[in-house]
């Protein structure tokens, strides 16, 4: 049996306080054809879909940021340009994909 720390324990406790009164966004079927075309056409792998529907849903309700430490898929330099492309293609504003440190960032760091 494993037990978690009481710090560990306490910083999700603060988590769940801060997540708490955010409002739950819809997978709507407007969020899942983008992120179809998300798959298509963002050289992302099949395993990637449920990344993919994550930027799609932030995408169609209008997210100004989405914060994520996946790097490897959503967060990723190199993805960024495509993924923003194909939102707009779509007819939708993508949000900021950044990391927390990146958002967090002071200017001149």
């Amino acid at each position: 049996m494993s037990c978690i720390s009481p710090r560990l324990f306490c910083a999700n406790v603060r988590r769940a306080k801060v997540l708490q009164d955010l409002p739950l966004l819809e997978q709507t079927e407007e969020a899942i054809r983008l992120a179809q075309a998300l798959v298509d056409r963002v050289p992302l792998p099949e395993r990637a879909a449920v990344d993919a529907l994550h930027v799609a849903i932030a995408t169609v309700h209008g997210v100004d940021y989405l914060l994520t430490w996946n790097c490897t898929h959503i967060a990723n330099a190199t993805l960024r340009d495509p993924i923003e492309s194909v939102c707009r293609e779509n007819g939708y504003e993508p949000p900021a994909i950044c990391t927390p440190d990146e958002l967090l960032a002071e200017e001149g760091d």
